[in-house]
């Protein structure tokens, strides 16, 4: 007998019970040949088919709730009440913290037995990456590499844009609804059945369900063993001693990417408190690569790594002359930075694994075609990316831009308003989307975006752990040093909340919005823009102050409040179709979640 969940319509819970043991049958996902969920054991998930016009969509049986006529229909479809099921793990507790030893760590190995996962996950060929910046650049690079070098990749990263299901990606694409499915139930109905763990003492203790991001982080391990890839690149998520994915013990290399201020309340106030959480990763005898660190950090990374005998070396950024005059398919000249990083991983991994029988990095005068075209294929949404609004009415695609960039930390700050400001210099306004050529001006349409004036708009949001004084303050100024100056700031509250994971998270249109937090915001804004003024800099354009009737938005001279994100939008929207002689550029930064909202509203 297997362990199937019973779904509860009125309180979202999943009870165990005892059902047949059956096997899966998955609908493909990829060209790759299929392996069963539970990779050759029984699944206690029982699939159902569902007719759609489209043909049969197969569903989880035991997540189906009764509806009042008895039919059996979901209230639900099975992907919302998965992210039901997910949203409940959802705490405030820190995932590392020194006084609780990590909020239980060792729950972790105890969660891989429950899911017979301990010799799959030793198993894996494993790329392990920490970092405050860059480490999803990087390991986004590195699967690209590795896949065009012709291995099944798996890469899991973090936090998600829009959809869960970005974080895991199968080939460069991302896992299917369907295969989804049928992994999360299998891990949450395994998990929700574990009771009780024996102790050495002979005495038992109970297993809470693991946190939100355990969760995924096991689901990962779970999908990558199940799809048996051939290498699986792990993005750490926080901190590194005490995360998730650290439960690994043979990693083939790790790498630690820059490193910078942010988490300060859960890794310590200093670089080298941040460093030494980085450096726990950091595995006996395993080599590890870095890129040119701060001191402070520095000289704790290679402490950790000589108590270990961990061969650290550092790397140096990618010289673009080796990419045979292509472009790195991730924007900014930090990338170059992470390319390096990422390369080093890559060969170090190639040479572990006994897949080639020279390491590429002793060779700086070349690289193999397939680093090279990872290297400018690789994608990553919400990181230096461009999409021009496909919903304004004006006479030319190029109205109204955005430029997303996730930069939540002062560094970062600083990196994100140097490609700004050089990606509207140079014009990529007008670059198609990521992933998407549909909607690229015609050549005819440059000659008419050439002729109207571009003006900056900030939209912008931050998490109230940050120091927006901080952030705000290193964008302004860093734009201003390459002479991009903002005409207008709009603050916004986010769409999604922590506390609940979906694709379509909108609070109802009846909510009273708490704006207190992006009141504040906008203060500081127009502080430092008096700031600004006062050093006799150009006063900026005043001419967008007027607002469409009704939005309740709060307009200063230089900044507006709006209570949600479409209202913003939908001003940028009214501004481009009444002054048809401008375009906007906007900037979308400061947070993760707000740039996944611009993006889901947008596309």
């Amino acid at each position: 007998m297997q362990f199937a969940g019973k779904y509860d319509q009125n309180s979202f819970s999943l009870a165990a019970s005892q059902v047949p043991s059956q096997s899966v049958i998955l609908p493909p996902c990829s060209s790759r040949s299929l392996s069963t969920v539970a990779s050759g054991t029984k699944a206690p998930v029982i699939l159902r088919r569902r007719r759609t016009p489209i043909g049969f969509v197969l569903l989880p049986a035991a997540k189906m709730s009764q509806g009042d006529n008895g039919s059996g229909k979901p209230d639900v479809s099975p992907y919302d009440e998965a992210m039901a099921a997910l949203s409940s793990l959802i705490t405030k507790r820190s995932r590392a913290c020194k006084s609780n030893k990590g909020d239980r760590f060792d729950l972790l190995f105890e969660y891989l037995k429950v899911l017979e996962l301990e010799e799959p996950v030793k198993q894996m060929k494993i790329i392990h990456v920490a970092g405050t910046k860059g480490k999803g650049s990087t390991c986004t690079f590195a699967e690209a590499i590795l896949r065009n070098c012709g291995f099944h990749t798996g890469l899991f990263t973090s936090p998600h844009l829009i959809d869960v299901r970005e974080r895991f990606r199968l080939d460069g694409v991302d896992i299917c609804e369907e295969r989804f499915l049928a992994y999360f139930w299998w891990c949450w109905d395994r998990l929700k059945a574990c009771k009780h763990i024996f102790l050495p003492e002979n005495t038992s203790e109970e297993v809470p369900m693991p946190t939100y991001f355990r969760f995924l982080a096991l689901l990962a391990f779970k999908i990558f063993a199940a799809e048996q890839v051939d290498v699986a690149i792990l993005e750490v998520g926080l901190g590194g001693k005490f995360d998730a994915t650290n439960v690994i013990e043979t990693p083939v290399v790790c790498g630690v990417a820059s490193l910078g201020y942010d988490h300060m309340e859960i890794l310590g106030n200093t670089l080298g408190q941040i460093a030494g959480e980085k450096a726990g990763i950091f595995k006996r005898g395993v080599p590890a690569f870095t890129v040119p660190q701060p001191d402070e950090a520095m000289c704790v990374l290679e402490d950790r790594a000589s108590e270990l005998d961990v061969p650290l070396q550092v790397v140096s950024p990618l010289d673009p002359d080796l990419l045979s005059g292509l472009s790195l398919g991730l924007e900014g000249e930090h990338q170059f930075v992470n390319a390096g990083l990422a390369i080093a991983l890559c060969s170090t991994w190639l040479h572990r694994t006994g897949n080639v029988g020279i390491n590429y990095l002793k060779d700086t005068t070349n690289l193999p075609e397939q680093f090279i075209k990872g290297l400018t294929t690789a994608a990553l949404q919400g990181r230096a990316q461009i999409v021009p609004d496909r919903l304004v009415e004006s006479e030319s695609p190029g109205d109204l831009v955005f430029y997303f960039d996730g930069a939540h930390s002062p560094e970062s700050m600083d990196v994100c308003a140097k490609w700004f400001s050089l990606a509207i210099r140079q014009g990529h306004g007008q670059q198609k989307p990521l992933h998407d050529e549909s909607h690229q001006p015609a050549q005819s349409d440059f000659h008419i975006i050439s002729r109207k004036n571009s003006m900056q708009i900030l939209l912008f949001n931050c998490m109230s752990v940050r120091d927006p004084q901080l952030l705000l303050s290193r964008l302004m100024n860093a734009c201003a040093n390459q002479g991009v100056y903002f005409q207008k700031a709009l603050f916004v509250p986010n769409t999604s909340v922590y506390y609940k994971v979906g694709t379509s998270s909108v609070p109802p249109a009846d909510t009273q919005v708490n704006l207190s937090w992006q009141l504040s915001l906008q203060r500081i804004w127009e502080n430092l823009m008096c700031d600004l003024k006062g050093r006799d800099v150009k006063n900026v354009d005043l001419s967008l102050e007027e607002g469409i009737d009704g939005d309740n938005s709060l307009i200063c001279e230089h900044s507006s409040v709006f209570p949600s994100i479409p209202l913003a939008v939908n001003w940028l929207r009214e501004c481009i179709r009444r002054k048809k002689s401008v375009r906007f550029q906007v900037l979308v930064t400061g947070s993760l979640h707000l740039v996944g909202d611009v993006l889901r509203l947008v596309k």
